[in-house]
């Protein structure tokens, strides 16, 4: 038998979108805008450095990454955030966050917490591991609205004291995915308070920290040093996907204190994928490299400067700060995503596939989410044909 918890799951967001969608003909040249995946150019001279260590492949990688990778990694942190840490102690690499975020709850998590079923915490809408990882460990999920009203963010400190003594982990997404919501350092400073005060972890994923429009966003672990908050109190992932548009390196790190480290060192010798050692040294030098970031930045903040002059006169419209999505409201959103792909050949992906019904609300229901990822003179074809059949 399956386990009960995962019975009434909804199907994955994507899989809903080819239920919706797929029966019907594009009414246009396909635009994809749906899925989250980068198409700008990734730095090319990996290719070199892969094939100069493909011998590498013959070998077992090491299952925390290379010395040299971590490395990479900690002088990332330094230079990005001022953090000094160990890569021996407070780095680990991970196969892409979604397997790091997923295996957090899994090494973190107790069994209870204040003697009763824990509880961990995920914004709503959110990133679906953050659901399935809650499910899997026998947690409570508790969904918390990131709405207009809270800032696109999720307002932890708002919840009932019952569920907070009961909260284990928590996590958020900065920049937010779909919104793009940032969080400052005081959103940060308050959420650590809160997390020391209730004993519960933050399980920060930062994937889009280097898609923003004018200052990098502050870290969740660049504050808790400034504070000097207990290094296990947060923990932190990035990865290449976004900020190097390689997604399927499938390249990405975890960095806390020692002993958080130390329990997802456990479970990745039991059930993680190593990175083969040819793609560890493309990746540590992608790290080190931040001109090609620079690039990929300037690219995106084109497009956001389009959809803000496309839609200027659009009193629902919020600019983004940062991440490659628009979050767009509209009437409707299954009705919005099902028209502009039969009119107008836009793919694009309904908000409440990527939220949880709560009370008989989702904070999903009246949006789509739009992806900024194709080049730029495709963007501008599908965002004035999205203006015109979303707010004529």
């Amino acid at each position: 038998m399956f386990p009960e918890r995962f019975s009434n799951l909804p199907a994955y967001p994507f899989s809903r979108l080819r239920i919706l969608l797929d029966a019907h003909a594009p009414g246009d040249t396909a635009a994809p805008m749906a899925i989250g995946e980068p198409t700008h150019a990734f730095p090319q001279w990996i290719l070199q450095i892969i094939q100069d260590h493909s011998v590498g492949f013959n070998s077992y990688p090491p299952n925390d990454g290379t010395p040299e990778f971590r490395s990479a990694i900690t002088a990332w942190i330094a230079q990005r955030y001022g953090v000094p840490i160990d890569p021996n102690k407070n780095v680990i690499a991970l196969n892409g966050t979604r397997e790091g975020l997923y295996n957090a709850a899994m090494a973190l998590c107790p069994q209870t917490k204040a003697g009763k079923k824990p509880v961990i915490l995920t914004p709503n809408p959110f990133y679906q591991v953050y659901m399935f990882a809650a499910l899997s460990v026998g947690a409570q999920p508790e969904f918390v609205p990131a709405t207009k009203e809270t800032g696109f963010l999720p307002d932890y400190a708002g919840l009932e004291l019952e569920i907070l003594d009961r909260a284990s982990l928590a996590y958020i997404c900065s920049p937010a995915n779909p919104q793009g919501a940032v969080a400052d350092r005081s959103y940060w400073q308050d959420l650590i308070r809160l997390a020391e005060k209730h004993d519960f972890r933050i399980l920060a994923d930062e994937c889009y920290s280097e898609i923003y429009r004018t200052a990098p966003p502050v870290g969740a672990l660049q504050v808790a040093h400034e504070m000097g908050a207990d290094p296990d109190r947060v923990m932190i992932f990035h990865s290449l996907s976004k900020r190097s548009n390689l997604p399927g390196l499938r390249s990405g790190f975890a960095a806390s204190g020692e002993k958080v480290i130390s329990l997802m060192k456990t479970m990745r010798a039991y059930s993680g994928a190593p990175l083969p050692l040819p793609l560890q040294k493309a990746a540590e030098a992608v790290w080190l490299d931040e001109k090609h970031v620079q690039e990929n930045r300037r690219l995106y903040v084109e497009k956001f400067a389009l959809a803000d002059d496309i839609f200027s006169d659009i009193a629902e419209y919020t600019s983004p700060e940062g991440g490659f999505f628009l979050w767009l409201a509209c009437q409707n959103g299954e009705e919005a995503a099902l028209e502009l792909w039969k009119e107008d050949g836009i793919r694009v992906l309904p908000g409440r596939y990527l939220s949880q019904d709560v009370n008989n609300q989702n904070p999903g229901d009246g949006y789509i989410r739009v992806a900024l990822v194709a080049p730029k003179d495709q963007i501008e074809i599908g965002l004035r044909k999205l203006r015109n059949r979303l707010y004529r």
